[in-house]
């Protein structure tokens, strides 16, 4: 059992700063990831309805679900490179705009080839999101309070998964207002949503926190020089790392692997639960909504949960090991078990994968440099979304072949396990294993090293350099 780190105390000045960011930064990111993952993941809902509309076999569909992650994979790194040169708050707005509007063109899809292509599409306009947001927190929050950050960021997810269920069961059972299927209301109304939040975000969303008018000049000071502090931390401990270079990193290679199994496990549960949910029988779209939310309600519970013991114990690795295992029991019992006791296998199995992800994260932000952080986040989020790719796409196939999900569930239990055992080979794990290998512990500084003006960016600008 790993001995408790004790709370960094940072300056008052510090902690202000803090409580503001975690009040206006953390929850505008959390409602933008609601949007982002329901407008990513509502194809599950209409699938039925889309597939007898369009003609989808379900490896089409699955295909046609995946193919999102390979545009993803594709242009999540060009699309990183570009808000270097853009900053976040504009291009974390066009992001968030441009995937909406082809959210909203999904309503109508009236052929298989239109279906691939707009799915295509939403990957392009996506691309970049995630990676961005992961830095940002790097960039303007100690790492005593980012792991917590980032599980309320990815509680999104979790929230958008509860929300997306009765929402787009309801929206279903508008079938056939307006001569309009349910599956079309259904895209066309989330879709919008994301649209009108863009211009929110451009409202509310600072580039850096030179340029937050919500901070005190003390604040920024303070704030600026502690995160400095804690990256010359990181400077003296390890080597850069050079972007053309990471995947020569045996370390990097196995955090690809890893968030790939997370994906894998995650998307194919996340895509096919309601198909599940539907073999109980009798059951409406609307009631299948609901019954889809119960496991991602026990899932937020666990992010959050999970999230801040990592933070209070600095040790990472054993929690995400954890947690893994605990995602492969559950698809496992859900091979064996009733379609009533499946719901519950796989609540457990959402309260393993869901958590995961967020606590893998904190991980690589431990071991990069600051140089490397962005393209290396970039890196490991398009390669290991192709797991997106590769579940829904299996199951399609499995499902046609079979008519059952059950060997696609034993796959899930599998890659939950080996992906556990790897974390095993991870360096770096979080507050603990950084500061072991500091030569000489981080100052609290209490004067900035430069000027606000002259602080480093807060983009991935600053880390590409």
């Amino acid at each position: 059992m790993s001995a408790v780190v004790p709370e960094v105390v940072h300056p008052p000045a510090v902690q202000s700063a803090i409580r503001k960011i975690f009040r206006r930064v953390v929850p505008l990111f959390f409602v933008m990831f609601v949007a982002n993952y329901m407008d990513r993941v509502n194809l599950g809902f209409a699938q039925d309805q889309l597939r007898a509309d369009v003609g989808l076999s379900a490896a089409a569909f699955g295909l046609g679900a995946g193919i999102f992650f390979i545009a993803y994979a594709l242009f999540e790194v060009p699309s990183n490179m570009l808000m270097e040169r853009f900053g976040p708050k504009v291009w974390l707005t066009r992001i968030m705009i441009s995937w909406g509007v082809v959210a909203t063109a999904m309503a109508f899809v009236d052929s298989p080839g239109m279906f691939y292509a707009l799915r295509f599409l939403l990957g392009v306009a996506e691309a970049g999101f995630f990676p961005a947001v992961i830095y940002y927190f790097s960039r303007w929050l100690p790492d005593s309070h980012r792991g917590r950050a980032t599980s309320i960021f990815l509680m999104g997810s979790g929230t958008a998964t509860v929300i997306v269920g009765p929402v787009s069961g309801a929206l279903l059972e508008m079938h056939g207002v307006w001569g309009h299927s349910g599956w079309q209301w259904m895209f066309f109304i989330e879709g919008v949503f994301s649209v009108v939040l863009g211009f929110v975000v451009y409202r509310f969303l600072d580039s850096g926190i030179e340029k937050a008018s919500w901070l005190t000049d003390e604040e920024k000071r303070e704030l600026v020089a502690v995160i400095d502090a804690e990256q010359d931390g990181r400077d003296t401990a390890q080597a850069r790392v050079s972007r053309w270079k990471l995947l020569a990193d045996p370390q990097m290679l196995l955090f690809l692997w890893i968030y790939f199994a997370i994906n894998v496990a995650l998307y194919a549960v996340t895509f096919w639960l309601p198909s599940i949910v539907d073999d109980i029988g009798g059951l409406s779209d609307f009631q299948v909504g609901l019954l889809t939310a119960v496991p991602w309600l026990c899932a937020i519970v666990a992010v959050y949960v999970s999230g801040r013991l990592s933070d209070r114990i600095g040790k990472r690795r054993p929690i995400l090991m954890a947690l893994l295992v605990l995602g492969g029991i559950g698809t496992l019992l859900a091979v064996f078990v009733s379609p009533w006791l499946s719901l519950g296998a796989l609540c457990l199995a959402a309260m393993g994968f869901k958590p995961a992800s967020p606590i893998f994260w904190t991980i690589p932000q431990s071991y990069l440099d600051a140089r490397a952080a962005a393209p290396g986040i970039a890196l490991i989020n398009s390669i290991g979304n192709l797991g997106g790719f590769v579940a829904p796409t299996a199951f399609g196939i499995i499902e046609d072949a079979t008519g059952s999900t059950k060997a696609g569930l034993v796959g899930l239990t599998v890659v939950g396990f080996l992906a556990a055992l790897s974390v095993l080979l991870v360096r770096g794990g979080g507050r603990n294993d950084r500061i072991r290998t500091r030569t000489a512990p981080v100052p609290t500084a209490t004067a900035p090293k430069t000027t606000p003006g002259a602080a480093r960016t807060s983009h991935p600008g600053a880390a590409t350099a």
